[in-house]
This record gives C-alpha cells, sequence and structure tokens, in this order.
C-alpha cells in the first residue's frame, strides 16, 4: 500500500474520470481497516477496542503517508482532501464490519 502511494505515477496513463484518486483511497482504507479488524480478531486483544485500533491504525498510516509525499516525493503532494477519502474508507470498513456481524449474531 505504501509502494502505491509513493510511487511515480507520471509514466502511467492518466485515468480522466473526476474523483477517482479519492475513490482509491476510499477503497484501499475500506479494506485496510477490515484486514486490521480481522487480524485483531487473532491476537489477544481486548474485544471493546479491536474497532478502535483498526480506526486509528488505518488514519494514522493515511495520515503518515500523505506526509511522506508532501516530505519525499516530487511527483506526488499531500492533500487533506485524501486523508478526508482514507478516513471516510475507514468509516465506511467500520459500517461494514457492524453489519456483517449484526447479521451474523442475527443468524446465531
Amino acid at each position: 500500500m505504501a509502494y502505491l502511494c509513493l510511487m511515480d505515477f507520471d509514466k502511467l496513463p492518466k485515468i480522466k474520470i473526476d474523483g477517482f484518486d479519492k475513490s482509491v483511497h476510499f477503497v484501499l482504507h475500506f479494506f485496510f481497516t477490515i484486514f486490521w479488524y480481522l487480524h485483531l480478531t487473532t491476537v489477544k486483544i481486548n474485544p471493546r477496542y479491536r474497532m478502535l485500533v483498526a480506526i486509528a491504525a488505518s488514519v494514522l498510516y493515511g495520515s503518515l503517508i500523505e506526509i511522506a509525499q508532501g516530505l519525499w516525493t516530487t511527483t506526488r503532494k499531500a492533500d487533506i482532501i485524501d486523508v478526508l477519502a482514507n478516513s471516510v474508507g475507514t468509516v465506511g470498513g467500520c459500517i461494514a464490519i457492524w453489519i456483517v456481524w449484526r447479521y451474523a449474531a442475527k443468524k446465531i
């Protein structure tokens, strides 16, 4: 994920769809949050804090990547709207986890 966020995309064909970049940020953090949450079910962590840890990991990672883009790349720039898209993806992942959890609880 870090490689994709920090690599030079200038040599690749441009995708001219409004908001495509923000959609990519949303999708990456949507799945990042879900995978972190699933990972946390395998380690000893208080179940009440799993979601909070997954949220914190996603938001912190996304923010650090944006800072790295601003500091260490010449073809990418830090963008607060990307951080917002990351955060919305994180919330979307949490909602998906909650929906699956509620559905699974009703089946039991």
